[in-house]
């Protein structure tokens, strides 16, 4: 299966957030609607998903792994430089 870039995920998500906050802030006018369903399906589809909820939970999870496995690569890269300046 492939998998949505984290970028493209993190960047979804931010923007489902936003238009979110903006629909309940103001009238939820059709372009906010149109564009706040656009980027769900978009979530649906790179997650592989039928439902905005599992799609959320889906891009969360793969940014969370994604997240603590750079954060494991950085450590190691810094205590090999160490090893290696030393």
């Amino acid at each position: 299966m492939l998998l949505a870039h984290p970028a493209v995920l993190r960047e979804l998500v931010a923007r489902y957030e936003s238009l979110c906050t903006a629909s309940q802030e103001l009238a939820l006018a059709p372009e906010l609607k149109r564009r706040l369903d656009d980027v769900a399906y978009t979530l649906c589809v790179t997650t592989g998903t039928r439902q905005l909820d599992q799609a959320l939970a889906a891009a969360r999870a793969r940014l969370a792994t994604t997240a603590t496995a750079a954060t494991a690569t950085a450590t190691v890269t810094v205590a090999s430089a160490t090893v290696t300046a030393t």
